[in-house]
């Protein structure tokens, strides 16, 4: 079987539409989107829109959660934002979408970990130093009793990446479609970076027998994007979205 794998869209639907193209051509199986779908500065209600036409397999990020049970004076902005553009036809398919989800035997998706849509699972943040990759026990941990899967989907970090567990599954995280790089100040202090505004997905496979994972990186109008940010007031998103970095 061959898995496309999509996360952290948030709300950039010209990147989603060249992912959503690239995969078509890669003859996958299945899609599965692992949440942050619409928070962010480009089009969100469009976004919904081709979501719910397209109806992937898809489970909520932290950004659903919030847009949905916050009240606006504890959001953040681009939540803020996604509130006032969506519609109820929106909020009530974002209210529909579980945080896990087994689309087919032996395959578990997810945001952030099985049990919380704001930890990271293959990164880990220290004070004074920033993020860096999780220890395999640090991975384990988080997880908790995942017996019986093979392949681990997941997103939140914004960054690709996989791991394979001794004796256990492997791990993927594609990478953000439509968000390349953020700064935030949660558990400490520190940046995620893709380095490249390109959208990013994975597909999955296990023709080998075992599941094995292949990240893709497409091109699209990121210019266009930046410029749709920077039409919110956000200089420093369209930054992130032009070069994949966080503005200095």
């Amino acid at each position: 079987m061959r898995i496309a794998v999509l996360s952290d869209v948030h709300g950039n639907l010209l990147a989603l539409d060249a992912v959503l193209a690239a995969i078509e051509a890669d003859g996958v199986d299945l899609t599965v989107n692992c949440g942050d779908l619409l928070s962010g500065y480009v089009l969100a209600a469009q976004t919904a829109d081709r979501l719910i036409d397209v109806g992937l397999a898809t489970v909520a990020g932290n950004h659903e959660r919030q847009v949905l049970t916050f009240p606006v004076e504890k959001m953040g902005m681009a939540d803020r934002v996604t509130g006032e553009l969506i519609t109820e036809r929106h909020r009530e398919w974002m209210a529909s979408l579980p945080k896990t989800l087994s689309p087919v035997p032996g395959v578990l998706a997810f945001h952030g970990t099985p049990t919380d849509d704001l930890q990271y699972l293959l990164h880990s943040v220290d004070p004074g130093s920033g993020a860096r990759d999780a220890t395999e026990q640090e991975v384990a941990e988080r997880l908790g009793d995942v017996s019986g899967y093979r392949l681990l989907l997941c997103g939140h970090t914004h960054l690709a990446g996989a791991v394979r567990l001794p004796g256990g599954p492997l791990i993927v995280n594609p990478g953000s479609v439509g968000w390349p790089a953020y700064e935030d100040d949660e558990p400490f202090v520190h940046r995620m970076e893709a380095g490249s505004p390109h959208a990013r997905y994975a597909v999955a496979d296990d023709a080998s027998g075992v599941w094995e994972v292949e990240f893709r990186q497409v091109e699209y109008d990121w210019e266009w994007a930046a410029s749709l940010a920077e039409g919110f007031g956000r200089a420093d998103v369209a930054y992130a979205l032009r070069t994949g970095r966080v503005s200095a």
